[in-house]
């Protein structure tokens, strides 16, 4: 077999290793956060829903407003006190998608996606897992607005992390779904799929939401033998990546396939098939004589596919 190249330094996994003190023991502290806030270097990411607005600057994006100017693009829908850094408080603010839509008109800003914001490295990577902290509360404020114990409109507390219900009590908090995400191996062989949503080269790992009562092995086996009809015996945990579309936990994994033959669930895959080794390098190198890819560093699929090729993954 043929030296693989070498794939040079591991990068970095998206909205991952967060600077920022979350300081949760300072939520129900609104004195401590107004003093953090009133600090000269206090500053706000600016969301609205979907879209997070940028500065456009010579030295590229910054993500980071004051706190008056990120009150001047509008009322909040609502804030988020996201933590500190070490002295001057960060927040995450809200605008409704009108607002975000109205200051694309504006040279200085740029209001793009997420999304392309990771995959483009549009701002510097201690900024993405603020940003998509952000991004998921303030989504979750967007759509939950209303107790779903009563139905009576709630109100925002503890700086953003808990809406309660004056009708009836209830408390809401926002919620992270778990997700297993795995890499499906047979020797030298490994087997990728096709989401209808993919670029039109990409294969990726299998993934799929973990049910209620579901340990996440399990959901492994299962969420493999349902999209692609491979049995899958060990599984071993190699790390975890927060998704914040909508607000997802990615667990990664890696599963040894017990069967081989591919029975492909449409419903949820477009196509699956295996692939060996040193075509999965030809991917990763974008150097595949057909052009098929993996997915961008930023995600943990790529992670995943890169440990494998380069034997870093070890089964108990």
């Amino acid at each position: 077999m043929p030296l693989r190249p070498e794939l040079g330094p591991k990068p970095h996994l998206g909205y991952t290793e967060n600077r920022l003190e979350r300081a949760a023991e300072l939520r129900l502290d609104a004195a401590a956060v107004a003093a953090l806030a009133a600090n000269a270097q206090a500053a706000a990411y600016v969301i609205g829903v979907e879209m997070v607005v940028l500065k456009k600057s010579a030295g590229g994006h910054d993500p980071l407003f004051t706190l008056d100017e990120a009150r001047a693009f509008g009322a909040a829908t609502e804030a988020v006190f996201l933590g500190h850094d070490g002295a001057a408080g960060r927040f995450g603010q809200g605008i409704t998608p009108e607002a975000a839509e109205a200051l694309k008109a504006r040279d200085d800003l740029l209001v793009t996606d997420l999304r392309s914001i990771a995959v483009q490295g549009l701002v510097a990577p201690e900024h993405l897992p603020p940003i998509a902290e952000a991004k998921a509360v303030l989504n979750w404020h967007h759509r939950h607005r209303f107790c779903s114990n009563c139905g009576a409109a709630t109100k925002v507390v503890a700086c953003g992390w808990k809406r309660e219900c004056p009708a009836c009590s209830a408390e809401h908090f926002p919620r992270t779904d778990p997700v297993a995400i795995m890499m499906i191996i047979d020797g030298d062989n490994c087997l990728l799929g096709r989401s209808p949503r993919f670029a039109p080269t990409m294969w990726s790992c299998l993934a799929g939401f973990i049910e209620p009562g579901e340990a996440i092995e399990d959901a492994v086996r299962r969420e493999t033998r349902e999209e692609a009809g491979i049995v899958c015996g060990r599984v071993s945990y190699y790390r975890s990546q927060p998704w914040p579309f909508q607000m997802s936990l990615m667990i990664g994994c890696h599963t040894e396939a017990l069967t081989r033959d591919i029975v492909i669930d449409r419903a949820e895959l477009e196509d699956a098939r295996w692939f060996s080794k040193d075509e999965v390098v030809t991917m990763l190198t974008r150097r595949h004589p057909g052009a098929l890819t993996t997915p961008p560093p930023m995600a943990i699929a790529h992670h995943l596919i890169r440990a494998w090729v380069e034997d870093d993954i070890r089964f108990d």
